[in-house]
């Protein structure tokens, strides 16, 4: 057999498994012969992805989304790559981008494996690797038929919004995901929307992060993903021994193994504040009413843009009963007009309302009409100086400690925005909360839900009986009137 006889059987071997990427790796390299002596096909986890992604091209109306959450040392980035050079080889003019959460993951752990399994392969003579890109050989397709390796970049993402191969064939890969920022994931997203194409999204790696995109690909996203979780120990590849050792100096269900061996996310990322086991019993839990709980109401003012003032009462233990209300592109005198509307409706004992910027006004108008507004300065200073470095700190400390024991209802926005909040400490140890620029800087929207049922934390207030809160709403009504008459 010539050697162009041989290549012409390889593709057309290779044009066979368009539709079958597992048969295409058992096909594609020497197992069992020279540096793959002792392997005799991918590993069972391996050959069950490959098997969802060949069950899962059925349907080329919507993108196939498949996320893997997995312990170190199971042979992950060996996936990606036979994943890559099946997409390409088995379809012409197929496109890619692969991102991870580093600039040095892609170049020293996504790619090197790529461009060792492309020396491996049976049709390696099809495409060229470089640093930045496996493309085709074949004269004219170099630009339409490649996969690029693309570092991702806040304040770049066209690499991502430019990624259209209509009726043809997009692999998307994101390796090391939990660190992907929230922007790079709503690019991608939006720019997987070609009809009558056939779209592969892989997302995958060890899941350090108990907030964003990849942890919600297995939380409240898990209907549009097909989702596995790998324990290393059940990997031929893994290390066994380090595991063990791992599993004696932690602890079976400590968050080093949960992430590192388990595949399982931990109940809280090493910075984030609230775990997330809290925040969904806070969600499950149901608490009798109490009639003797002073009725608080916390305002998150946002004047213009994309985030929202924020409405949200809480009773005691009680953060459910009544719903939080929203708005967008309002001015200081319409949000005070509605937040008079529901202080008459349901009589707060106290309005909490961050006074800082274009809160102040609200602060001034309902305070004028007579409602018990409360002006928190969430930079000033804490009641507790020796715990807490600011206001804002101490607000979501009290919080944070209240949600073991009250009820929340179970909103994405709240939900989103107790998960997402980190924290440090200043230089006294006190508890010091990330920075709304901080929050945004990584992709996460600004935690107004969240803020404005902080805000009722901001001071104590005492129990009050049902007669006092009638007199109150009767001198509110003769201060209206002494205003305004």
């Amino acid at each position: 057999m010539t050697a162009d006889e041989y290549r012409a059987e390889v593709l057309a071997d290779l044009g066979g498994m368009v539709g079958d990427p597992l048969e295409f790796v058992r096909y594609s390299f020497a197992w069992g012969e020279g540096d793959l002596a002792g392997h005799d096909g991918p590993d069972e986890w391996q050959a069950g992805i490959l098997a969802a992604v060949r069950d899962g091209l059925i349907n080329p109306a919507t993108a196939l989304r498949i996320a893997i959450a997995s312990g170190h040392g199971i042979g992950k980035s060996a996936l990606v790559a036979w994943l890559i050079l099946w997409a390409l080889a088995t379809a012409p003019d197929s496109r890619g981008v692969v991102t991870a959460n580093t600039d040095t993951q892609l170049r020293t752990k996504t790619w090197p494996e790529l461009t060792k399994w492309h020396r491996r392969f049976i049709g390696a003579f099809m495409f060229e690797v470089t640093a930045t890109a496996i493309y085709s050989t074949q004269a004219g397709h170099e630009k339409n038929w490649r996969v690029d390796l693309v570092p991702w970049s806040e304040r770049n993402t066209e690499a991502f919004a430019g990624l259209h191969n209509k009726g043809k064939r997009i692999l998307l890969v994101f390796d090391e995901a939990s660190a992907i920022p929230e922007v790079i994931w709503e690019t991608a997203e939006g720019a997987l929307t070609d009809s009558d194409t056939e779209i592969l999204w892989l997302v995958a790696g060890n899941p350090t992060r108990n907030s964003g995109r990849f942890r919600e690909c297995f939380g409240k996203f898990r209907t549009r993903w097909l989702t596995r979780q790998i324990d290393s120990r059940t990997s031929r590849l893994s290390n066994k021994t380090q595991i063990d050792e791992w599993i004696t100096d932690y602890g079976e269900d400590s968050d080093f193994v949960r992430v590192r061996v388990r595949g399982v996310f931990p109940r809280a990322g090493e910075q984030q504040l609230i775990p997330i086991d809290v925040i969904e019993a806070a969600i499950a839990r149901q608490v009798e009413r109490d009639d003797g709980a002073p009725l608080l109401l916390g305002i998150d003012v946002a004047r213009f843009g994309d985030d929202a003032s924020v409405f949200r009462f809480r009773a005691g233990r009680d953060a459910r009963t009544i719903a939080p209300l929203r708005f967008r592109g309002l001015d200081t005198m319409q949000l005070a007009g509605f937040a008079a509307e529901q202080c008459d409706k349901w009589n707060p004992v106290a309005v909490f309302i961050d006074g800082n910027g274009v809160g102040g006004g609200v602060v001034d108008r309902l305070r004028a009409m007579g409602y018990p507004v409360r002006d928190v300065q969430a930079g000033g200073k804490a009641r507790n100086e020796r715990d807490y470095h600011n206001k804002t700190a101490e607000c979501w400390g009290l919080m944070r400690d209240w949600l073991t024991t009250g009820s929340i209802d179970d909103g994405r926005e709240l939900r989103d925005d107790l998960e997402a909040r980190q924290y440090g400490f200043d230089d006294k140890n006190r508890l010091q909360l990330e920075s709304k620029q901080d929050m945004k800087k990584r992709g996460v929207a600004s935690p107004d839900d969240a803020d404005a049922l902080a805000l009722t934390f901001a001071e104590p207030v005492a129990r009050v009986d049902l007669g006092m809160r009638l007199r109150r709403r009767v001198q509110r009504a003769i201060t209206e009137y002494a205003t305004f008459g």
